[in-house]
C-alpha cells in the first residue's frame, strides 16, 4: 500500500514551497536605476502576508491527516485539487517574475525608465506573483492547517495583499495614468474574473 494521501500531500507542497522560494532565490536583482518614487506602506502589506503564511503553520492539525472527515473519493479530489494548486502557483509565480524582468522589487518603486507589463501572466490578472502567492497560502492551509487557521491565515494575508496593491497601484497609476486605468479596467488585480 502507497504512501498516506495526506502525506503525499504534504510532499508535493512541500516540495512546492522550495522551488518557489529558489525562483525568488535566484531571479536577475532589481533594477538598480534611479528611484523615480517609492511607496513605503507596501512593506506594512508584506508583513501581514508573511503574517497570513505564519498562522497557516502554526495553527496546523495533526501532521498528515485530511483537513476534515470526508469519504475516499472526495479527499482524492482534494488532494489533487492541493497538489495541483501548489505546481500551478510556482509556475505562475515564475512566469510572472521572467515576465518582469529586472523590473520586479520586493517593495513598490517605479525607477527610471520603468514600463508598464501587461504581457504574459500579466494579461490575466494585473498581479499575478500575488495570486501565485495566494495559491500557495491556499494549498498550504489545505495541506497542514486546521480549518481555523485556513480561515485566519487567508483573512490576514487578503489584508496585506489589498495594502500592498494599493500602494503599487497608486504609483503604477501615477506614472502610467490612463493607459494604467484602461489596463486596469480590463484586467482583475488577482484573480480572474474577479473584479
Amino acid at each position: 500500500m502507497g504512501l498516506p494521501l495526506p502525506l503525499l500531500v504534504f510532499a508535493v507542497v512541500l516540495l512546492s514551497w522550495l522551488a518557489f522560494v529558489t525562483i525568488f532565490l535566484i531571479h536577475k536583482k532589481p533594477a538598480s536605476g534611479p528611484e523615480r518614487k517609492r511607496e513605503s506602506s507596501s512593506m506594512t502589506g508584506l508583513v501581514l502576508q508573511g503574517a497570513g503564511y505564519a498562522v497557516i503553520w502554526i495553527v496546523h492539525r495533526r501532521y498528515f491527516s485530511p483537513i476534515a472527515e470526508m469519504n475516499r473519493s472526495l479527499e482524492i479530489v482534494l488532494a489533487v485539487f492541493t497538489g495541483g494548486l501548489a505546481i500551478f502557483s510556482v509556475c505562475l509565480a515564475a512566469a510572472a517574475l521572467k515576465t518582469l524582468g529586472k523590473q520586479w522589487s520586493i517593495a513598490a518603486r517605479v525607477v527610471e525608465g520603468h514600463q508598464l507589463i501587461t504581457a504574459g501572466p500579466y494579461n490575466f490578472v494585473r498581479n499575478p506573483i500575488y495570486s501565485g502567492m495566494l495559491g500557495m497560502l491556499l494549498a498550504t492551509g489545505l495541506a497542514v492547517s486546521h480549518w481555523i487557521g485556513l480561515l485566519a491565515g487567508l483573512i490576514i494575508f487578503a489584508i496585506g495583499t489589498i495594502i500592498r496593491i494599493r500602494s503599487e497601484e497608486k504609483l503604477l497609476r501615477e506614472t502610467f495614468g490612463t493607459e494604467w486605468d484602461d489596463y486596469a479596467r480590463r484586467v482583475p488585480a488577482v484573480m480572474p474574473l474577479v473584479y
